[in-house]
């Protein structure tokens, strides 16, 4: 990295001039950030499927009726064919990148076997897609006041009701996102 130290288990929130479809009002959480680029999953962008219907499509049977209703987010526009679990504690899954000690994203299907089973992790969000910036873009953004970016918190990450993840994750920073402006300019 440059100029810039990584921002891995940090939110990205959009500020409110960023019109982009994709990212308008949304909070990232970013998984890596290096010098090779950025990736993270959207955390407020919940779809109109559940993991019920996710599961059927794989063709796996599950035994807890209470997770077949957990949302499917939009993780962000990037491959929006994979899915990926971020999770809360690590487990022994294939394909599992180390977030934090504690939190951990994972691509394999052996995960939502294991949700399935009622053996998964304590937490975790289920998104298809991802939000991925080249090396040296997501650091452009920021200096262009698109993002803001603070430490990840945990409740807002995997408890807080998606649609207030964009004010209260901009809260962490202590400013009221909605009376932000992005205008940089004379007072």
């Amino acid at each position: 990295m440059t100029a810039m130290a990584s921002l891995s288990n940090h939110f990205l929130i959009a500020m409110p001039s960023l019109k982009d479809p994709n990212f308008f009002h949304g909070v990232t959480y970013l998984c890596e950030h290096n010098e090779e680029g950025a990736m993270g999953i959207m955390i407020n962008r919940p779809l109109d499927i559940d993991l019920a219907e996710v599961l059927g499509q794989m063709n796996i049977d599950f035994q807890q009726p209470d997770i077949g209703d957990q949302p499917i987010l939009l993780g962000g526009p990037v491959q929006c064919e994979r899915g990926f679990v971020l999770h809360k504690p690590h487990g022994a899954w294939e394909a599992t990148l180390k977030v934090t000690d504690d939190i951990g994203i994972t691509s394999s299907r052996d995960i939502l076997e294991a949700l399935a089973r009622g053996e998964g992790p304590d937490e975790c969000l289920i998104a298809l897609g991802y939000a991925g910036w080249a090396p040296g873009q997501l650091e452009n953004e920021m200096a262009q006041n698109a993002w803001l970016s603070v430490a990840a918190d945990e409740t807002i990450l995997f408890q807080t009701p998606f649609e207030q993840r964009w004010e209260m994750a901009a809260a962490l920073t202590g400013v009221d996102i909605n009376r932000l402006s992005s205008d940089i300019g004379h007072a």
